[in-house]
């Protein structure tokens, strides 16, 4: 059984990530969230096949300002980007098809 990647604690200022460039997914959440432990399939399966793109997980909560300049208010949420501009969201995915239909916002 594949491990999953921790949500890391340290996270990019929005400046930083705005000025990203191409595509970026980044997953707010946390790894004591039961959402975002059950999603972690679904996830893992829609990023297969894009396995090339920058994805950044990034642990959310109270005082974390990156999160709050997404008004991320539920996890595991994933913003999609490009070129530092949101085009997508997906929040508490059920299933990989919900974030396959996103990336045709890419």
């Amino acid at each position: 059984m594949a491990t999953q990647t921790a949500y890391s604690s340290t996270a990019p200022s929005r400046a930083e990530l705005d000025a990203l460039p191409g595509a970026t997914i980044v997953e707010f959440g946390t790894d004591w969230c039961g959402y975002c432990q059950g999603a972690q399939a679904s996830i893992a399966k829609a990023l297969e096949p894009h396995a090339h793109l920058r994805h950044l997980k990034i642990e959310d909560g109270p005082g974390r300002p990156l999160g709050r300049s997404f008004k991320v208010k539920l996890w595991p949420t994933l913003i999609l980007m490009r070129d530092g501009a949101e085009v997508a969201r997906v929040v508490r995915p059920a299933n990989a098809t919900q974030i396959t239909e996103a990336f045709a916002s890419l």
